[in-house]
Formats: C-alpha cells, sequence, structure tokens
C-alpha cells in the first residue's frame, strides 16, 4: 500500500533552503544521482527536494551538508535552521539576524520567480523602471557619508541588471500605483527627473506593464502607512508581501499578505486610470522642460 505523504505549502522558506541546497551541491560538483546514491534514496527525491516540493528533513540536511563538505559551523546552522522552520510564514528578519546574510530571501529572488509584481510607491520611482541617472541619485542618498563612487558603481549595476526581468520570457507582468508626488520629487536636476518620466511614459506602451498615478487631490487612502511591494508567484506558492522602514525589512505570507493586497486593490481603484495616468506623467515632464 502506498504511503500517503502529508500536504506540505511551500513556504519560502523551504523555496529558500532547496535553492541554496541545489547552488551547493553544484558548487561542489555533486550530481543529482551521487546525492541520491549517498542517501540512499530515489533520484527524483532530492530534486523534489531542491524544487521545495517535500519538506527538507533536518536528518536530511545534515547529511547532504556532510557530503557537500560544509563543515562550516555558522553555514550549517543557517541551513538546519531553515529545514526546522520550513513550514513557517511568519516574518523572519529578527530570526535569522544571527544566521544569515544579507540576500536572504531577498528582492531579486522574487522578482525573477514572480508571476506579477505589484507595488504601491509613496516615495520613488520603482527600482526595475529607474534610469540609470535616476538610480545613481537615488543610491548616493541611501548610501549617505559612506558613498563612493566604487560602491555606489557596485549597487547601481545590481539595480540595472535586476531590470532584465522585464525583457524575460515569458513577461514579467508590473503593476504600480505611483503617488503624484512621486513624480514631482526633485531627485537631482530637472534634466534627470524629466529623463525618468520620459522613460516612465515609454514604459507604460509595454503591454506587461501598468501605471496608474495616485494623484495629490486624493486626502486618506489605503497607502498611508508606506510604500510596499507584492510578489504574486506561480501556485502553488502563496503571494508574498515586501515592506520596508528604518527598523528593518518585511516578507510576510500569506494570511499576513492578504492586507497588502486588499490595501493595492483599493489604491488602484482611487488612482487614475492608464490613459489619464499617462497624460499626467507627459505633462509634468513637459513643464521640467
Amino acid at each position: 500500500m502506498p504511503v500517503k505523504r502529508e500536504s506540505f505549502v511551500q513556504t519560502l522558506r523551504a523555496q529558500w533552503l532547496g535553492q541554496q541546497m541545489r547552488r551547493l551541491r553544484e558548487h561542489r560538483g555533486i550530481t543529482l544521482k551521487q546525492a541520491a546514491e549517498f542517501l540512499e534514496r530515489d533520484f527524483s527525491s532530492v530534486a523534489r527536494w531542491e524544487r521545495a516540493e517535500w519538506p527538507f528533513r533536518r536528518g536530511v540536511v545534515v547529511s547532504l551538508l556532510d557530503l557537500y563538505g560544509e563543515h562550516d559551523g555558522r553555514e550549517r546552522n543557517r541551513f538546519i535552521q531553515l529545514a526546522e522552520d520550513a513550514w513557517r510564514t511568519d516574518r523572519w528578519d529578527d530570526d535569522y539576524d544571527e544566521l544569515v546574510d544579507a540576500s536572504f530571501i531577498d528582492f531579486p529572488w522574487l522578482e525573477t520567480r514572480a508571476e506579477q509584481i505589484c507595488s504601491w510607491d509613496a516615495m520613488l520611482i520603482p527600482g526595475l523602471m529607474q534610469t540609470p541617472g535616476y538610480a545613481d541619485a537615488v543610491i548616493r542618498n541611501a548610501e549617505g557619508a559612506k558613498a563612493t563612487d566604487f560602491s555606489v558603481g557596485k549597487w547601481l549595476k545590481l539595480r540595472l541588471d535586476r531590470q532584465l526581468v522585464l525583457d524575460r520570457d515569458p513577461p514579467l507582468r508590473i503593476s504600480a500605483v505611483i503617488d503624484e508626488s512621486v513624480l514631482r520629487r526633485p531627485v537631482g536636476r530637472p534634466a534627470l527627473v524629466r529623463d525618468q518620466l520620459q522613460h516612465l511614459g515609454d514604459l507604460l506602451l509595454k503591454p506587461n506593464i501598468d501605471v496608474r498615478v495616485l494623484p495629490s487631490s486624493v486626502g486618506l487612502h489605503a497607502g498611508l502607512d508606506g510604500s510596499f511591494v507584492v510578489f504574486n508567484m506561480p501556485k502553488p506558492y502563496p503571494e508574498v508581501a515586501y515592506a520596508e522602514m528604518l527598523g528593518g525589512r518585511r516578507f510576510m505570507e500569506s494570511p499576513k499578505s492578504k492586507r497588502y493586497c486588499l490595501a493595492y486593490d483599493r489604491l488602484r481603484e482611487a488612482a487614475l486610470d492608464p490613459r489619464e495616468s499617462a497624460k499626467l506623467i507627459a505633462k509634468i515632464a513637459e513643464d521640467l522642460a
């Protein structure tokens, strides 16, 4: 009689662990077949673990870390902790502060896997839509006194490399609601902002990109708590909400992410339609000429 496997929600922790275990295996030059033979398991089992279709068990992770020659205590703890918490969908920035680096569940990782990205932008143009000049100014401001041409150049390249997802196949669907104040915010010279707005107008011509402007005439609205992003992932993965503040970053899965989905829907309804938004963007850019 076949063994019935209990259902497993493919959480971000499980997905991230699977990717990191696959990356470590490939870096060590070990094939799936070799890993399966070491575990005395079927070839497909290791593949399913790496795709997060099945949850990695603690003992399996420990055995594979031994096979892959990963003996650093901090790294082993990182993988083992993820295996033990693979079922969790709550926030993790506080939980993992001492175990993982800043790349844990990062923006590029989500952007390359999402089917659609929905953002409410109350302060700046979305990163995927920024021109090099606009992005440079934003990064220099974020870096502050520690900014150097080298550090800014490094972060700028990373930001521009992220924009390659806009040309992937199948197309990534982008939906953004941008506050009107963002379009009028003086980020650098007027010519820089004008170029940014013209670039934004060009992006609106792409069928997979939807941008709507929330006019300043709208008073109370669903985005008063600050900017956020919702990543709609391919099934069966849950959507992920992201919010950033001075105190840190937060990634949230269902059910907490539902609040952000509802807030985005309300913002989209309150915003101008795409045609009116494009006209307003063009008008503000023209005023800067």
